[in-house]
C-alpha cells in the first residue's frame, strides 16, 4: 500500500500511540522488547547469528559488536558495513530468540524501518524449534517480512514447508507495494492458529494462507517457532551499490501475543 503524506503522518501517530496487544480483547502479551535501554541487545531475550551462516550471501554476522548490533535511542539497530572482516567483505548482524523464546499459534508484531540498497535483504522470520533436526524448509518457515534490495518499493510475505517451497517453485508468497518502507516505520505482523496464517502491515491484512489439512509436509506450523531479524548482503545478485553503506534495519519494538 502506498500512503499519501497525510496518511503517513497519521499512521506514524497511531502506531506510536498504539495500545499494546495485551490490552486488546482476547489477546495476552507474552513476550516483548521495547528497546528502552541503550547498549547491547538484552542477552536474556536475544542471541546472535554468528559468522558465514548463509553460503549464498556475502556478509559476516558478528557477535557482541556494537557497530553491527546495538540498542540506541529507543531502537534496535542492525547495521551493515562495507569492510573486510574475517574473510568477508561486509559485516552485518542477525538477532534471534532461538533457545530463549518460541511460540505456537501466536501473533508476532515488529515495528521497523528497512534499509535501502541493491543486494540488501532485510528479513523478519519465524523458524521452527526443529530446524536443527529437520532443516528448512521442511520444518516450516514464516517470513513476516522480506525485502529484496533490487526490487525497491515492495515487501514480501512468505510461507514455506516441505510441500510448498522455493526449490519446487510453489512456495506461498505475495508481493506487497510499500513505497516508503525505508523512510517510515511500519508494523509487520503475522497471526496464526490451527487453521490459517494471516499477515498484515499496519493492521491491514495483506496475505492469508490456509491449512489444507493434508499433513505436516504442508502445515508444520503446530510446533513452536522462534524469531529472527537480520540483514543479508548479496543473495545471488552481483550488482552491489557500494555507495549506500552503511545501512540500517531499525526496529522500534517487538511484541508477541497469545490467545487468552
Amino acid at each position: 500500500m502506498i500512503f499519501s503524506p497525510p496518511a503517513v503522518l497519521l499512521g506514524l501517530l497511531l502506531s506510536a500511540c498504539a495500545v499494546p496487544p495485551a490490552a486488546e480483547a482476547g489477546w495476552q502479551l507474552v513476550w516483548s522488547d521495547e528497546f528502552n535501554r541503550d547498549g547491547a541487545p538484552d542477552p536474556t531475550k536475544w542471541d546472535y547469528a554468528d559468522g558465514r551462516v548463509r553460503d549464498d550471501t556475502l556478509q559476516f554476522y558478528t557477535r557482541d559488536r556494537a557497530a553491527n548490533a546495538r540498542v540506541q535511542g529507543g531502537h534496535l539497530i542492525l547495521e551493515v558495513h562495507r569492510e573486510h572482516f574475517a574473510g568477508a567483505t561486509f559485516t552485518s548482524a542477525g538477532l534471534h530468540t532461538q533457545g530463549k523464546a518460541s511460540w505456537t499459534h501466536a501473533r508476532v508484531e515488529v515495528r521497523a524501518r528497512l534499509p535501502c540498497g541493491r543486494c540488501l535483504r532485510p528479513a523478519i522470520r519465524m523458524l521452527s524449534d526443529h530446524l536443527d533436526e529437520v532443516h528448512g524448509p521442511t520444518c516450516g518457515q514464516i517470513d513476516v517480512m522480506e525485502c529484496v534490495g533490487f526490487e525497491p518499493g515492495v515487501v514480501y510475505a512468505n510461507v514455506y514447508s516441505g510441500g510448498f517451497n522455493p526449490v519446487h517453485g510453489n512456495g506461498h508468497r505475495t508481493k506487497i507495494p510499500l513505497a516508503d518502507a525505508s523512510e517510515t516505520f511500519h508494523v509487520y505482523a503475522v497471526e496464526w492458529d490451527r487453521e490459517r496464517m494471516v499477515f498484515s502491515i499496519d493492521g491491514k491484512s495483506t496475505f492469508t494462507v490456509a491449512n489444507d489439512h493434508t499433513g505436516v509436509q504442508s502445515w508444520p506450523f503446530g510446533a513452536p517457532f522462534w524469531l529472527l531479524c537480520d540483514v543479508a548482503v548479496g543473495d545471488g545478485q552481483p550488482d552491489i551499490d557500494e555507495s549506500v553503506f552503511p545501512q540500517r534495519l531499525v526496529i522500534d519494538w517487538v511484541r508477541v501475543s497469545e490467545r487468552r
